[in-house]
């Protein structure tokens, strides 16, 4: 069984003939590698940033990046003290038994407040009471974190619109008044999510022939040559045969994986992948199974357990299996095991899907993402997905594989057929963004990976800061993603309202999009943020540090500078 999983293509022969094996389309010389004196180009050395996407010989072992990370969770993580787990708990569950107390007599003695969740007239309620209750009494509390209204471009500092509340966050009122802060809360990792520029010249250029949008779909009149010559430009940047454009990043995932898999096939998830995966995968109507966060031995379980019982009841082999991961997790700011996930597929012969809706343009030497940041030929993964909501400041996604992967996609996936067209400034903004990268824009040719070598730099300068100041943080080296873990539910208003005092504006994150004690807060850095934003930044994230306990390994850290001294 183990050796027809794959036997059938992912779509229909049909419509379109099965895809071409991936080493032969390697060997076939469509693949173009990158010329080993480009790395010259760079200007910085492997150790500083990862491997090059270049292609080296087999036996050359020093350009080879291991085949099996280990992916344990950090030491930091490991050594969580008791008294803060515990506190947490009870933290948690104070909440709760306060929250149960005051519905119970609000319902009694102020019954118009929970007028929304009770029967009326013999409707049942929308919401219950209890499937409203975190965000009545949890996410309610802290509702000034979160949808704060800007004034501005989203770049490296940011402009505020100032609000208050006098009813404990029920309403606001705005003041009139702007505030200027630190950004470290956007995605816009190369710093494109800019109003003046090349990029914006190149936008308004596109507008004023093409116009605003197609109002239609795809399929019907939307297929513009600005949007086929950059699907072309996307799968040359992403060095696969072609590429399909979604003008949403949350579809790109929720209605592309229903026209890849159904019924009597199996998905194998991370069980951290993004909602839009998940919500793909049930629309999808195949059998779906999880396994633990980046553990490839849980994972080669699931395959060997599934590949030998088949499908329930039946026990028939399975029509398809795919395995879906995520190249750069956006909580956690850890990378996928991509060598021995590429190692498993060509053993157990699943169809691998990466989403690389973070790790695309910020990862690699050439931000050709994990792919370039492994030295991986991507004709390896049968599935790329990535949007243009992070590194090159714009809306959407795209899909890129083989041609006739893509092909089936164009006729038979939702976000292809139903959803319109991706509007003339998003589509401008995305292909100039792109030529910079890849250093195709003759007049800023050098730009892009100035940007790129820039976050490197900012990522890594920004993670060390934290570990020496004694904070617990996640991720892996280069990651522009540097969660801080707070653990306790009151200590994330607090840390978020002390760095907004402090004109830093961040993200707090909490369960239910993070584990219930794993609260943390998430940095996001960009190569648009300057030496002085970083150290502002550490210092006074270093005094709320401070004021609200949070640095863990404070000690452990002091008693080792004494060693060294």
């Amino acid at each position: 069984m183990g050796k027809g999983q794959r036997s059938q293509p992912m779509y229909s022969n049909e419509i379109i003939e099965a895809p071409q094996d991936a080493g032969k389309l390697a060997s076939s010389g469509v693949f173009q590698t990158v010329p080993a004196s480009s790395s010259s180009l760079l200007g910085h050395n492997d150790i500083e940033y990862g491997s090059v996407a270049v292609s080296a010989p087999a036996e050359t072992k020093v350009q080879t990046a291991p085949k099996e990370l280990p992916h344990e969770k950090p030491h930091e993580v490991q050594d969580i003290p008791f008294f803060t787990l515990m506190t947490t708990y009870m933290s948690f569950l104070l909440l709760v038994v306060l929250a149960h107390f005051e519905d119970f007599f609000g319902k009694i003695f102020m019954p118009k407040q929970y007028v929304q969740v009770r029967v009326q007239n013999g409707y049942a309620p929308m919401v219950s009471d209890f499937e409203s209750m975190w965000s009545r009494h949890v996410y309610a509390r802290m509702r000034d974190c979160f949808n704060r209204p800007i004034g501005g471009v989203a770049g490296g500092h940011v402009e505020l619109i100032d609000r208050v509340t006098h009813d404990y966050n029920k309403s606001f009122q705005f003041t009139g008044k702007l505030q200027n802060v630190l950004n470290l809360a956007s995605y816009n990792y190369l710093g494109f999510a800019q109003s003046e520029g090349p990029c914006a010249d190149k936008v308004e250029e596109a507008m004023r022939e093409h116009g605003i949008a197609h109002a239609s779909s795809r399929i019907e009149t939307g297929c513009s040559k600005l949007l086929v010559e950059t699907e072309e430009m996307v799968a040359r940047f992403m060095g696969t045969e072609a590429a399909i454009i979604v003008s949403m990043g949350y579809a790109t995932n929720s209605l592309t994986m229903p026209s890849l898999v159904s019924k009597g096939c199996l998905i194998i998830s991370d069980e951290l992948n993004h909602s839009s995966l998940i919500a793909g995968s049930r629309l999808s109507g195949a059998v779906i199974r999880v396994f633990r966060h980046n553990d490839t031995r849980d994972l080669e379980k699931q395959l060997r357990r599934s590949i030998s019982q088949g499908q329930p009841r039946t026990h028939r082999p399975w029509k398809k299996i795919m395995v879906v991961v995520e190249g750069l997790y956006s909580m956690e700011g850890e990378f996928c095991n991509l060598h021995k996930l590429i190692e498993m597929r060509n053993k157990y012969k699943f169809y691998l899907f990466v989403d690389e809706a973070h790790s695309i343009g910020a990862l690699g030497k050439r931000g050709r993402g994990i792919c370039d940041h492994f030295n991986v030929d991507p004709r390896e993964i049968d599935i790329l997905m990535g949007t243009f909501t992070k590194s090159f400041g714009a809306a959407g996604g795209y899909i890129a594989g083989s041609k006739a992967l893509i092909d089936h996609l164009r006729v038979n996936s939702y976000a292809a057929v139903y959803s319109e067209a991706m509007s003339v400034p998003v589509l401008a903004q995305v292909s100039s963004s792109m030529r910079m990268i890849m250093g195709e824009d003759r007049e800023h040719a050098l730009e892009g990976q100035q940007r790129l070598d820039q976050l490197a730099l900012n990522s890594k300068y920004f993670a060390k800061g934290l570990k020496k100041l004694g904070f617990m943080i996640l991720g892996d080296p280069g990651s522009p993603i540097v969660p801080l873990l707070l653990f306790n539910p009151a200590k994330m208003p607090a840390f978020s309202r002390e760095c907004l005092k402090r004109n830093i504006a961040v993200v707090v994150v909490s369960y239910p999009a993070t584990p219930i004690i794993a609260g943390r807060v998430r940095f996001c850095i960009s190569a648009s943020h300057t030496r002085e934003d970083l150290d502002y930044a550490l210092e006074q994230v270093s005094e709320i540090g401070d004021m609200l306990m949070l640095k863990f390994h404070k000690d452990v850290i002091n008693q080792d500078t004494k060693k060294l001294k």
